[in-house]
């Protein structure tokens, strides 16, 4: 019998190029790539003026039917997919999310890929990358230290505090802070209210981050943002607490995409990463445009089934870029068809029921 090997064993036996040829093999410039040490780097989005007037490559979404809990292999298709279009002479690319680190560091881990189809350097992968995440956390609560010393410092808007509704955010799954009280202590430690903590991919900023097309529309999103709303009823954004500038400023870096590749170095652009339950569920469009500008195929991914990630990559990012699907692969597993028979119950962390694992007979359909 085979020995199995775990997904990070494989990952750490990869034979990774430096980065710089992995641009290079894409048809980056050296001044449109920003390294990141030997295996990371960022794309300006200055490439995106040279590759305006170029024809754009084929792009491809995979997707899959409703999975079940422990998810049904989207990013293994979509990483697999990309590494056999270039096995056969096609210039591809694959563009997927950046993990939140709250799944990676509970049981659903990491969004790497699994196998032999991930991407390197995994740990650099699952866990702070280029700090894309942290820096989406940072704009988010240097908006809501604005917003709440606003209603402090003598409350100019005439904000009703009991209308805020921006959260904190963290990038842990910390089910401690999701409802608490903030202002206590004394009158210089603010007012008393109720809050709370989410997860900082489920932030707005992030689902911006995916879907903006350069710094000028970021900042123009980002003062569209709605806080709260004033004694009147009427809504107070991010422009009206004057923050949007500095929370527009601290995501420059993040607005950029990153590259890494696959365990064959395929290349792979690495960004945001939105939910697809509170947000649209996508990588960024900036990804996708580079990507489609430098390949002749670009493999990209919608999270959760298809019913939520691909209806939101059609109606909402589609929409927003202008770019078309040329070619949906749905994923589709008998583990997931029998979950959903109603049978049986699949609870992460839990032993599957026996009957999932068995296969189907190569005739007559019945279970062995």
């Amino acid at each position: 019998m085979k020995k199995f090997i775990p997904d990070i064993e494989i990952a750490r036996r990869a034979k990774l190029k430096p980065i710089k040829t992995i641009a290079k093999k894409l048809g980056l410039r050296e001044k449109e790539v920003y390294l990141y040490g030997n295996y990371k780097a960022k794309i300006s989005l200055s490439v995106l003026e040279r590759l305006k007037k170029r024809k754009q490559g084929k792009y491809i979404d995979v997707t899959a039917i409703t999975p079940t809990p422990l998810g049904e292999g989207k990013t293994v298709t979509t990483i697999g997919l990309g590494m056999s279009l270039n096995r056969i002479g096609k210039q591809t690319a694959v563009c997927i999310r950046q993990p939140s680190l709250g799944p990676v560091f509970g049981i659903k881990g990491g969004a790497a890929g699994g196998g032999y189809s991930q991407v390197v350097p995994m740990e650099d992968f699952n866990l702070h990358l280029t700090g894309d995440v942290h820096a989406v956390g940072l704009a988010h609560n240097l908006c809501a230290a604005f917003l709440d010393n606003s209603v402090f410092k003598g409350n100019p808007l005439n904000i009703d505090p009991a209308s805020i509704m921006w959260r904190r955010v963290m990038d842990v799954s910390d089910r401690f802070l999701r409802k608490i009280k903030i202002g206590l202590g004394g009158p210089q430690d603010g007012f008393e209210r109720d809050s709370g903590f989410d997860i900082s991919v489920a932030s707005e900023v992030m689902a911006i981050l995916a879907l903006t097309d350069g710094l000028k529309d970021l900042r123009r999103r980002i003062g569209r943002i709605v806080l709260a709303t004033n004694k009147e009823g009427k809504p107070v954004t991010a422009e009206d607490i004057k923050v949007a500038g500095a929370m527009a400023v601290l995501l420059k870096d993040a607005l950029m995409p990153n590259l890494l590749q696959t365990l064959d170095n395929t290349p792979c652009l690495v960004h945001a990463g939105p939910f697809a339950n509170i947000a649209h569920g996508n990588s960024s469009i900036l990804a996708d445009k580079i990507a489609l500008g430098l390949c002749e195929y670009v493999v990209t991914e919608s999270g959760f089934g298809a019913d939520c990630g691909a209806e939101k990559f059609f109606n909402i990012k589609c929409r927003i870029s202008g770019l078309k699907p040329d070619c949906v692969v749905l994923v589709a597993t008998i583990r997931a068809l029998k979950m959903h028979s109603g049978k049986f119950s699949v609870v992460a962390g839990k032993p599957l029921d026996s009957a999932l694992k068995r296969k189907f007979r190569s005739t007559g359909g019945r279970l062995l």
